[in-house]
C-alpha cells in the first residue's frame, strides 16, 4: 500500500514508520512526504532514500482550499492510498477529508476526546488529570474528532511538566501509528458509525 505522510515539524513519527517499513512491520512503503514548512527536521530524515518529498507552502496560494487543492494533487499523482498525519498541524477541510475518506490516520498526544487541539500535554497537566497518552484516530471534518483506532495510556507524575510528560507520550506514539498504519493495510478495521473494530489476523493475532 502506498502512505503519504504530511509532517510539520520534527518527524519522529515519520522515523517510526520508516523504522518499521525498514523491519517489514509494516508492510507498505512511503511513496511521498509532503511538509507545509520549508526548513524541517523531518525533511532531514529522508536524506539517502528514495521516497520522494514535497514542500508545499500555504503562503504560496491564495486560499486555503486551494493549498488543499495541490495537496490532494500531489498525493494522487504519487498514487496514495493512505495519508498519515504525523504532526501535521493544520486543519484539513472536507474536500480533502473526503477525497480520502477513512484513509486519513492521525496521531494525538492525549486520550481523546479530552484535551483536543494544541499543547494537549500542557492542558492535562493543568487540569490535574493522573493519566495522559496518546490517541490513534481517523480523521472527519471534526477537530481530532473522528473515530479512534487505538489509544495507549502514561501515567502523570508529580514532577512531570509539558516536556517530560510530551516525551513519555511520544514513546507510546510511535508505538500505536506503526501498529495502526499497518493494520489499516491489513484491512483488520472495521468501522461501524464511530466504533472501529480490530479484526482477527490470518493466524489469531
Amino acid at each position: 500500500m502506498n502512505i503519504g505522510v504530511l509532517v510539520s515539524g520534527r518527524g519522529s513519527n515519520l522515523q517510526a514508520i520508516l523504522d518499521a517499513i525498514d523491519t517489514k512491520h509494516i508492510k507498505g512503503n512511503i511513496s511521498v512526504v509532503i511538509s507545509d514548512k520549508s526548513d524541517i527536521y523531518a525533511l532531514e530524515r529522508l536524506k539517502g532514500k528514495t521516497i520522494a518529498s514535497k514542500i508545499v507552502l500555504r503562503a504560496d496560494y491564495t486560499s486555503k482550499e486551494e493549498f488543499e487543492d495541490h495537496l490532494i494533487q500531489v498525493l494522487i499523482d504519487h498514487n496514495v492510498e493512505l495519508v498519515v498525519l504525523a504532526g501535521f498541524l493544520r486543519v484539513l477541510g472536507s474536500k480533502f477529508i473526503q477525497e480520502f475518506n477513512n484513509r486519513i490516520i492521525n496521531i494525538h498526544p492525549s486520550l481523546l476526546p479530552a484535551f483536543p487541539g494544541l499543547h494537549s500535554p500542557k492542558q492535562a497537566l493543568d487540569y490535574g488529570v493522573k493519566f495522559a497518552g496518546c490517541t490513534v484516530h481517523y480523521v472527519n471534518e471534526e477537530v481530532d474528532g473522528g473515530p479512534i483506532i487505538m489509544q495507549s495510556v502514561v501515567p502523570v507524575l508529580p514532577e512531570d511538566d509539558e516536556d517530560s510528560l510530551a516525551s513519555r507520550i511520544l514513546v507510546e506514539e510511535h508505538q500505536i501509528l506503526t501498529k495502526a498504519v499497518q493494520l489499516h493495510i491489513e484491512d483488520r478495521l472495521k468501522l461501524n458509525g464511530r466504533i472501529v473494530t480490530i479484526t482477527e489476523g490470518i493466524y489469531g493475532v
